[in-house]
């Protein structure tokens, strides 16, 4: 049950250029998330083996910044669905600017808030709780790499950190960056958020 969790959030896209809320939206990477995801994968490269578990979202941003992590170790990828964004629904596509700022002060003040047509943060917190859980079980004494967006990163940092979910709210991930937890027969442990290989 011992290793490590490497969590990567996908490099830039377009959306995260301009600052809209992304969400299930299937967009690419631009040319600085590809430049991005190049540099990450070298920079992790030197402690990952060939037999490192890869996982990460069915969204393109996210199994392109795997792919080159995986091409790179020479290691298979894995996709699990439980690490895809969390639904924006209605507010899918706007700027952050958009939302209007009573809709803003609700998702602060509870986890259960969802946008119309999305998804809670503590649904979110439900099914990526439940993927480490079972990915502990797989790391026997490995590192493996998650590469995922930013609420199911925050959820995992909940996770590690035996908090509520809205602790996310308190947190920053900029593009591409990486955050660590450590899992022992003593639990998880956090070690590294929002570390920066670009």
């Amino acid at each position: 049950m011992s290793g490590s969790i490497i969590i990567v959030r996908h490099g830039r896209t377009e959306f995260n250029a301009t600052g809209r809320l992304q969400g299930r939206t299937d967009n690419p990477l631009d040319e600085v998330g590809l430049a991005q995801a190049e540099a990450v994968a070298t920079y992790l490269a030197p402690e990952l083996l060939t037999d490192t578990l890869i996982v990460c979202s069915p969204l393109l941003r996210a199994r392109q910044t795997a792919t080159a992590i995986a091409e790179i170790v020479g290691a298979s990828l894995e996709i699990d669905e439980r690490w895809i964004e969390l639904d924006y629904g209605a507010y899918e596509g706007l700027r952050q600017s958009e939302v209007p700022s009573n809709v803003w002060r609700e998702w602060r003040s509870d986890s259960d808030f969802a946008a119309p047509q999305g998804e809670s943060l503590n649904q979110v917190q439900e099914r990526v709780s439940q993927a480490c859980d079972e990915l502990t079980q797989r790391l026997n004494g490995r590192a493996a790499v998650v590469v995922s967006h930013v609420s199911p990163i925050k959820s995992a940092v909940a996770w590690a950190l035996g908090v509520d979910v809205s602790v996310g709210w308190r947190t920053q991930l900029v593009t591409a960056s990486i955050t660590r937890i450590s899992v022992s027969a003593g639990g998880a442990a956090l070690t590294s958020f929002n570390e920066v290989a670009w």
